[in-house]
């Protein structure tokens, strides 16, 4: 297989690796709606912030939309869109090193794409499928970036989206009217996608004109250029013409003895005087309750760029429109993979958050349909991801005033998310919990990896219990100055009389009890009777 090569590379194919987990932290002042929805908006670099994340939803995300810099060399938006940021060039420096003054816009774009792409192919679910925008400048390194990545074999299509409705007449040579959505299957044989509903186009060619009792029909030709054995042989219309065979160079796509079938039951469509070449009459009410989708999406589909501003300006009506996000997409462009990629209770992702345009429409999708699906959002721009994407969401879900006119009120979606930052690194370079990790932090870290839910309430180790959730509850036992040394009198092991000692359960509670610790003198029989789940520290802690 052709292989991509660029200046930086080996610095960064393995990178995905050193990158240190990060705690996660829950902000309630940014949050907003249903706390335990599932959903997520992380501010933070977003490499950092998917290693963080890997730990609880590795191999569980249906569907992950991105729209990261399209590398134009545009410098005047919200998103430095040649990757020249000061931020990616200090990255850049540790990481490549040296070599770094001497790459080129592409190079850098190439190194700064690789580490996280292979991080969001360790989220999808097998049956899982991710959708890049692109544009003309880095579409061919894109596609052989994911062939190396995702493997060739894993490419599903490259979709054209009508992103403008006009023409530039100002153009050089040719108008610029559309984008790529790139397309690649974590395990293309697992891969299922929805149909799209049919629309009265799909529905208006299908008549009657034998009114036949089976509804109406449209015909299809029963001709083909592809060799087959028994597809030649003469015919006779009902008119009494006869017809010699298929037409030259072609073969008829079904048997003499099939044909003989259809014809009897009807299926034969000969023309209005019994006199043409046969068609095969096809029902409506014999075919898909939906068509597949194709990769050509018009903007009368799925909506353009101008429409996508609108409906952030309809939002934010007292913001500068250009100056709020000058590049978001068009909601129904997002709603439309949505349909054809996810069902309800599926978990959908977005390491480029932008304008939250991508958590919209998961929330305007499960207020359609009913749905509980998921998003993950990440976020990297420290005023973006408040102002912008959380303030998005926040409005959406509890309703708002449509360009800031109170007579057009805008329902909310309802749902809910939390809004994450990222914390210090979990674990330090040789495995062990970081020494600057205190007993709140890895608490909170082990009971959302446990629960997926945020921990109740801040703890500080007085008592071993970290909280509960559901039919869940979850103890920590840790020293922090004992901390990877297993030691009884230290209370990190759990002893049978530590055991004895942890806070009493709810009356009635028949669910799981799981404690994580630094050692464990408890006989497997006990911890079985007593409907507890050791986890030994720092092994069983999701990222270790």
């Amino acid at each position: 297989m052709p292989e991509l090569n660029w200046i930086g590379k080996n610095a960064v194919v393995n990178h995905h690796r050193e990158v240190p987990y990060r705690l996660v932290h829950c902000d309630s002042e940014l949050s907003a709606g249903d706390a335990d929805s599932g959903n997520l908006l992380v501010q933070g670099d977003n490499l950092e912030a998917l290693k963080a994340l890997l730990p609880y939803y590795a191999g569980k995300v249906k569907c992950i939309y991105i729209d990261p810099p399209y590398n134009t060399g545009n410098e005047n938006w919200v998103y430095n869109d040649n990757v020249n940021s000061a931020r990616i060039k200090q990255w850049l420096g540790k990481i490549v090193g040296a070599q770094a003054d001497d790459l080129s816009r592409h190079d850098k774009w190439l190194c700064m794409m690789y580490p996280r792409l292979r991080l969001l192919r360790e989220f999808l679910r097998e049956d899982g499928v991710i959708f890049i925008s692109i544009d003309d400048n880095e579409l061919h390194h894109l596609i052989l970036l994911m062939n190396e990545i995702f493997g060739p074999t894993a490419y599903v299509s490259s979709i054209a989206w009508q992103k403008v409705f006009g023409r530039n007449n100002t153009a050089k040579f040719i108008s610029d009217t559309h984008e790529h959505i790139v397309c690649f299957a974590r395990n293309i044989k697992a891969l299922e996608l929805n149909l799209l509903e049919r629309g009265e186009g799909e529905d208006s060619r299908y008549k009657n004109p034998d009114s036949d009792p089976r509804g109406p029909w449209t015909s299809s030709d029963l001709s083909a250029r592809n060799p087959y054995s028994l597809g030649v042989y003469p015919l006779r219309t009902p008119s009494g013409r006869e017809i010699e065979g298929p037409p030259a160079g072609r073969y008829w796509t079904v048997s003499k003895e099939n044909f003989e079938k259809l014809d009897a039951d009807n299926r034969i469509w000969w023309g209005t005087k019994g006199n043409n070449f046969p068609r095969l009459k096809r029902f409506l009410s014999e075919v898909a309750q939906g068509v597949i989708p194709n990769s050509l999406w018009m903007h009368s589909e799925v909506g353009h760029n101008q429409e996508a501003k609108q409906e952030v300006g309809s939002i934010f009506h007292e913001a500068n429109r250009e100056t709020l996000f000058s590049t978001p997409k068009p909601k129904r462009l997002i709603r439309r993979i949505l349909q054809i990629a996810t069902n309800p209770g599926d978990i959908v992702m977005d390491s480029f958050a932008g304008s939250g345009t991508t958590g919209h429409a998961v929330l305007d999708m499960n207020k359609q349909d009913g749905g509980n699906r998921q998003f993950i959002l990440v976020e990297m721009d420290e005023k973006i991801a408040p102002d912008t994407t959380g303030e998005r969401l926040r409005r959406v879900i509890n309703g708002y005033h449509k360009g800031g006119d109170v007579s057009k009120p805008v329902e909310g979606l309802g749902g809910g998310f939390r809004y994450c930052r990222l914390g210090t690194p979990l674990f330090d370079e040789f495995g062990d919990i970081d020494g600057a990790v205190s007993f709140s932090d890895l608490a909170a870290h082990v009971f959302f990896s446990e629960t997926g839910a945020p921990i109740p309430q801040r703890v500080d180790g007085s008592t071993p219990l970290v909280g509960q959730h559901g039919e869940q509850i979850v103890y920590l036992l840790y020293s922090e100055p004992e901390q990877g040394f297993a030691r009884e009198e230290a209370g990190n092991v759990l002893t049978p009389d530590m055991l004895a000692s942890l806070p009493d359960t709810p009356e009635g509670f028949e669910g799981e009890r799981v404690v994580y610790a630094e050692g464990c003198t408890v006989s497997a029989d006990r911890l079985k009777t007593e409907g507890i789940v050791f986890k030994q520290i720092p092994y069983s802690i999701q990222g270790a």
